[in-house]
């Protein structure tokens, strides 16, 4: 005999519509200030990356405040020594790749695709088309005036974005236990012990990814800047650092940072230099993701690297700079809690 059917009751209280409007008034809230809670998340991820100096400090008898103080002047004194170090020679060389760019796809053009290539062509209609269109478009300066007022309101709203991290982190950091505090603020009764926990966890994780990233770029940025060098390819300086930056994106990383390095060299050299630089490209590429990756990032953070890709382009759309600072972090804390999820289950079952 078969046993009797048993009916499925679901019942809607009205605690249960309560919550689910205040989930969504939350998430609504959320993404109205997602701005500020993109700062605030910032401050918070600054002040984790410091912490190691400031112990380190510590064990001089140092106490906090002053330490906070030494930490943050020696990484803004390293700032400062980076910017004149290497900031006027790339932008002497990104005026001079300004300036010598369509001779340099004139070359190229001519080269692959014979003396009236598809790029002088574009070349050619492009100039007439500036004359034309500045022809056509001569009187447009209230365009021009409101370009120019709203770069400016978009400077200040960077310098004050700059500026309110700053002070959000310097706040955190200098209580010893300003984030954890901060935590038990925001998050509900009876969640804030395991939120602080989750936190540690996922702060390990961060910092160490952040050495490992910042160790991983700074190898790349020799290495390529020493390889074209000893090849004469121009603006060695300037591909080196792209090549560094563009680190923190796995797998197509150093494959957009290879292309302009390699088209520059087929423009001085033709085939045979391109083809060398390709080598050398691809040598510090397989260098990198099979020595160097999976030592200082991969098995280190545990963040795949298809997640931390599509947490690069969420962090663009949603935050631009600020969101791809704070993304990979975020998803390093995103993995610490499904993790738990899943423990927990595992447990249940």
């Amino acid at each position: 005999m078969k046993s009797p059917e048993k009916d499925t009751v679901i019942s809607i209280t009205a605690g249960t519509i309560v919550k689910g409007l205040a989930i969504l008034l939350g998430a609504w809230v959320l993404w109205i200030l997602r701005d500020l809670l993109m700062i605030i998340v910032t401050s918070v991820i600054l002040a984790s990356s410091i912490e190691p100096g400031i112990k380190f400090l510590s064990k001089f008898s140092i106490p906090r405040i002053p330490a906070v103080l030494v930490t943050y002047l020696a990484v803004a004194g390293l700032l400062v020594g980076l910017i004149f170090a290497f900031v006027p020679p790339i932008v002497n060389e990104a005026d001079e790749i300004t300036r010598n760019l369509p001779g340099m796809l004139q070359t190229l053009d001519k080269n692959v695709l014979g003396d009236k290539g598809i790029l002088t062509s574009m070349l050619e209609v492009g100039s007439s088309t500036n004359v034309e269109l500045s022809n056509l478009f001569g009187g447009a300066s209230e365009a021009g005036a409101s370009n120019a007022f709203s770069a400016v309101g978009t400077i200040f709203t960077g310098v004050f974005s700059f500026v309110l991290i700053v002070v959000l982190s310097f706040y955190f950091a200098v209580q010893e236990k300003g984030i954890e505090n901060f935590l038990r603020i925001i998050i509900p009764f009876g969640d804030e012990e395991y939120a602080i926990n989750l936190w540690e966890r996922s702060r390990a994780k961060i910092g160490k990814w952040m050495q490992g990233q910042l160790l991983l770029a700074v190898l790349i940025f020799v290495l390529v800047y020493l390889g074209l060098t000893i090849f004469s390819v121009p603006y060695a300086m300037s591909l080196a650092l792209l090549a560094g930056v563009l680190e923190i994106i796995p797998v197509f990383g150093p494959i957009l940072s290879a292309i302009p390095g390699v088209i520059l060299a087929f423009t001085v050299g033709g085939p045979t230099l391109a083809l060398i630089v390709a080598g050398f490209y691809l040598l510090v590429q397989q260098f990198e993701s099979h020595l160097i990756y999976p030592l200082v990032v991969r098995k280190v953070v545990g963040v795949p690297p298809i997640l931390v890709i599509l947490a690069l382009i969420v962090g663009v759309e949603l935050g631009g700079v600020l969101g791809v600072l704070i993304s990979v972090p975020v998803a390093a804390a995103l993995m610490e809690l499904v993790e738990d999820i899943e423990r927990k289950k595992g447990m249940l079952a």
